[in-house]
Parts: structure tokens; C-alpha cells; sequence
């Protein structure tokens, strides 16, 4: 059997872990100083204490508030939001308030200084723990304090149907709608099940 062979160019060091999520990060005390910024630069990095990050350029409008504040609210965002979310992106608040502009409801969130997006189907209060420079951007670490999810994506089982909120993705400059499940986390693993044998149900650790 003839070996295969792979054929790649190499290219200097780039930004090209994709995809990635494309959410919207809402900020602000008050009502005067509310305000939106997408932000694809964003991951967990912890389970317990849950954490996550998002890094923003100092020059963005939103990065002294979230600062002033050392709070922020993660917004996942879905294919129904895709216009506001690239919006939300481009535009500055220092010229528009994106919640009016893009037809969006601020709601008070549960423990941080930030509104929640009402139209995002999840919403994750974060407190600032950590402001680490590394270059273009600052990384604003968090922890989450609170998450706050739509009704209508829990089944009857109480189990959180993410796959029924169409959620976006970032890849390379475009937004794509997340697709077809593939497989369960260790599925790769499981046994399959024998005629007759009742199915178990495991929770993937983390």
C-alpha cells in the first residue's frame, strides 16, 4: 500500500485558531455608560472556580468601562442576531448606543455592574479577577458569577438544548451557524450497547 503523503506551506505566526465563538460582551454600570462590544477573542480557562476571559485593545471604547467596573456579561449570539452581532463589532459606542441602534433590551444582571442582553439565549456574568497586557490586547480574566439561560432551551428532561439555538461561530473573517452533532463527548470510547440493555447515561467530566 503506497504511503500517503501531505503537502502544507508554512506561514509565519498568525491568529488561526478557528473557529471561535462570536458573542456579544455587554458592559457598563449605568445606564449612561451601557454598551456592547463583539469580541471573538474569548474561551474558558477554568472549571472550578469557572472562568473564562475575553481580550480587548485598549482603544475600544468598552475596555475603560469593563475596567472602571471589572465586570462584564457574555452573550452568546445566534443566527437571528447575526446582522447586530457584525454591528456590534464595527461600530463604536463612543458614536452610537448599540442598544437602541440594533433594537436590543438591557436587563439588569444578578451580581455584576453590566446589562444582560435579553435576545441572547445565554448570558454569563462575569467579575474580572485579573487585567493581564500582552500585546494588542489586554486579557480581562473572569470568573463567572451567574449564567442565565432561555426557558424554551430546556426539554422536559430539564436538559439544556444548546443545539435548539442555532449559535454562531467565527472562522476566518466569516459567521457560520453551528450544524450537525457529530457525537456525544466519548463517544469515541463508549461500548455499544447490547439488544435489550438499557441505555446509560453519563455526564462528560470537566
Amino acid at each position: 500500500m503506497a504511503k500517503k503523503r501531505f503537502y502544507k506551506e508554512t506561514w509565519a505566526p498568525g491568529n488561526m485558531l478557528y473557529p471561535l465563538p462570536a458573542v456579544m460582551v455587554s458592559c457598563g454600570a449605568e445606564k449612561k455608560e451601557h454598551n456592547i462590544i463583539t469580541i471573538s477573542w474569548t474561551g474558558t480557562i477554568n472549571s472550578d472556580p469557572p472562568m473564562c476571559y475575553i481580550s480587548v485593545r485598549p482603544g475600544r471604547y468598552s475596555y475603560d468601562i469593563i475596567k472602571k467596573n471589572m465586570a462584564f456579561v457574555i452573550n452568546l449570539t445566534t443566527e437571528e442576531l447575526v446582522r447586530v452581532t457584525d454591528f456590534n463589532g464595527v461600530k463604536s459606542g463612543r458614536k452610537v448606543d448599540k442598544f437602541a441602534q440594533g433594537r436590543l433590551t438591557p436587563i439588569k444582571a444578578t451580581k455584576v455592574a453590566a446589562p444582560i442582553i435579553a435576545e441572547c439565549p445565554v448570558n454569563i456574568e462575569c467579575k474580572v479577577t485579573h487585567i493581564i497586557p500582552l500585546g494588542t490586547h489586554d486579557m480581562f480574566m473572569a470568573e463567572i458569577v451567574a449564567v442565565h439561560v432561555d426557558e424554551h432551551l430546556i426539554d422536559d428532561k430539564n436538559h439544556l438544548r444548546l443545539d435548539k439555538a442555532n449559535l454562531l461561530a467565527y472562522s476566518h473573517g466569516f459567521y457560520y451557524v453551528l450544524g450537525k452533532n457529530k457525537g456525544r463527548f466519548g463517544f469515541s470510547v463508549h461500548k455499544k450497547k447490547r439488544k435489550g440493555e438499557k441505555k446509560k447515561h453519563h455526564r462528560p467530566k470537566r
